[in-house]
């Protein structure tokens, strides 16, 4: 088990004590200070057991206040308190569990311990909440690691139209388009790559999208797009929008 999940599981235990804790101090600081320094003690206990408690539990024993006589409602004060702070603390949780970081954080984790298939889960409940192009690229990443071809060619393809900047989603997609048989529109992609600011940079899978290309180009047998557009081992296709198909003989 990871601190995190330690952390996540402890922490409503640790909330409740120190809870309870603080309503048991609220009880006793009423019968020797007045209601208002008695919920300032009760309060900086819940959020400082460790610290408050002990000092107070001090201060009782070596200065004892004359106790109030009369302290009114002794009992429904103080679970009132208990309810309010047991309430705002199950509220919150319910809220942050829901939230756009909890989905992403919770996704981060699952790929980190292999777990794909809550992931996967984790980021669709993200898009839910926020239609992300950065989430669908990460959802569809998630997707293509745990084998759905279809779906992270779909996601890639909503990130790319979403406007997420990442060149690298055109190498993903030519290798994905390349599992499915569609040599045309992967090397399409191939070609983007490779001419994209990443390319600029050095990095293997440039090299190894020029290879691909070059491979195409050399290869006798003309490759089909999708759209119907015959290229052969001599033509050349090429163009951003992938919407232009023109041939050299």
């Amino acid at each position: 088990m990871s601190a995190g999940e330690l952390f996540d599981l402890m922490r409503p235990a640790v909330v409740v004590a120190s809870a309870i804790i603080s309503t048991w101090v609220l009880i006793s600081a009423r019968k020797r200070f007045r209601f208002f320094n008695a919920f300032l003690i009760a309060i900086a206990t819940f959020f400082l057991p460790f610290v408050v408690l002990p000092l107070y539990l001090v201060f009782l024993l070596i200065w004892r206040p004359v106790p109030l006589r009369l302290v009114k409602h002794w009992f429904t004060i103080p679970l009132a308190y208990l309810a309010t702070i047991l309430l705002i603390f199950f509220v919150y949780t319910y809220v942050d569990d829901r939230s756009i970081d909890a989905h992403l954080a919770r996704a981060s984790f699952a790929k980190a311990s292999s777990d794909r298939i809550t992931a996967i889960h984790e980021y669709q409940e993200a898009l839910k909440l926020e239609d992300s192009a950065h989430t669908h690229k990460l959802l569809a990443e998630t997707l293509d690691d745990a084998g759905f071809v279809m779906e992270a060619i779909t996601e890639f393809r909503t990130a790319e139209l979403a406007g997420e900047p990442d060149d690298l989603i055109h190498f993903r997609l030519a290798v994905l388009l390349g599992r499915i048989n569609h040599p045309g529109e992967a090397i399409l992609e191939f070609r983007q790559f490779a001419f994209s600011k990443t390319c600029l940079q050095v990095d293997e899978r440039c090299e190894a999208a020029r290879q691909r290309i070059e491979d195409a180009e050399r290869s006798p047998v003309a490759l089909r797009t999708q759209s119907g557009c015959n290229i052969p081992s001599t033509a050349f296709c090429f163009s951003s929008s992938l919407a232009t198909c023109s041939g050299v003989f």
